[in-house]
């Protein structure tokens, strides 16, 4: 019999510059009149009051007469990556050292990173190794450019390792630093698509020691016909975010689907559900096309209102809201992400 991973504790770490309410005023003042009504409207109606950044706050507003987006053409890719570089690795031991605050860390044998807002290499994987001081026999993966999704990827991941090996001693990383790249529009939907993302890291120790979360089924899919929803287009100028407003019906309609749902539950009634956070309308859609109770999303909804969208790490911090609830008996982590795909695992509270 595999041994049963678990989810034994997570860290959390945001930077300390609120930059929410600086972009909604500057989204706004790109706008023609009748779109920034529509934008105004939106954005009070997003679910989110905080997202932090990297970008310096020293220098005010990142879109600020001296912040980084001062003036156009706004900072080239090359520029974003070398911050991408130096800030990445002080988040994801920020993390780090939130996880390490509540389980020790010593004799980690795998380390397992996921990030899409960046490119460095050496990757960030051996910086974060490096930075940790962990054995240079430690082995590592990194997950990258997945997108949203990538903290279940990564979980699973950290699951098949654990099985196979049973003393295997798991550090999972997500550290995602989304807002490096703003884009100079002008039009509504690329300035609600950047609207919901935040910069945050994630840290969680995946052992088989009974603690914490047991890992279950886990389970991946797509949606036919979808693939050009969501996608990153890799610019000169950052990685554009491109998020279709068709997204949410997409999801909810095929959320109505008994064949989807039964993959997703296991066949099972659900007492929690970890659902990523990629904004106010994804987890409607998610709520009424699988008909859940008006408070089943609270732990999502309450990550988006502190943090907005942190792309791969957002799940990581609803689980971690989850570890410190009530016992779960059977409970589903969802997220979903470019093409349109869906991932997702089922996990428990340990025996």
């Amino acid at each position: 019999m595999p041994s049963i991973p678990h989810i034994v504790a997570i860290g959390t770490a945001v930077p300390d510059h609120d930059i929410h309410p600086a972009f909604v005023d500057w989204a706004r003042d790109r706008l023609p009149p009748r779109e920034e009504r529509v934008f105004a409207r939106m954005a009070a109606r997003a679910g989110i009051a905080h997202r932090w950044s990297v970008l310096p706050a020293a220098h005010g507003s990142p879109v600020g007469p001296a912040g980084f987006y001062a003036t156009e053409p706004h900072p080239g890719t090359g520029t974003r990556m070398a911050l991408y570089a130096q800030a990445a690795p002080v988040l994801a031991i920020a993390a780090v050292a939130a996880l390490g605050e509540q389980v020790s860390l010593d004799g980690i044998t795998h380390l397992v990173v996921a990030s899409c807002t960046g490119f460095v290499a050496p990757g960030i994987d051996q910086i974060i190794a490096r930075e940790l001081g962990l054995s240079q026999s430690v082995e590592r993966v990194l997950i990258g450019f997945m997108g949203c999704y990538a903290a279940i990827v990564a979980l699973r991941t950290a699951r098949h390792i654990v099985r196979s090996e049973p003393a295997a001693r798991v550090l999972v990383v997500t550290v995602e630093l989304s807002t490096l790249h703003l884009q100079s529009a002008r039009t509504l939907e690329p300035l609600l698509a950047m609207l919901q993302f935040g910069d945050g890291a994630a840290a969680a120790l995946v052992t088989a020691d009974p603690a914490g979360l047991a890992i279950g089924q886990p389970f991946s899919t797509t949606l036919p016909g979808s693939d050009a929803l969501i996608r990153w287009d890799i610019t000169d100028r950052g990685f554009a975010m491109h998020l279709s407003g068709e997204v949410p019906g997409r999801i909810g309609t095929a959320l109505r689907d008994p064949a989807l749902t039964t993959i997703l539950t296991g066949g099972r009634a659900v007492d929690r559900w970890a659902v990523h956070a990629g904004g106010r309308s994804i987890l409607d859609a998610v709520q009424h096309g699988l008909g859940l109770a008006g408070d089943a999303l609270d732990d999502s909804r309450a990550v988006l209102a502190a943090n907005g969208n942190m792309s791969s790490a957002t799940l990581m911090f609803v689980l971690a809201r989850i570890l410190a609830g009530p016992a779960v008996d059977h409970g589903v982590a969802l997220a979903f992400g470019p093409g349109l795909a869906a991932e997702g695992l089922c996990f428990s509270s340990a025996a």
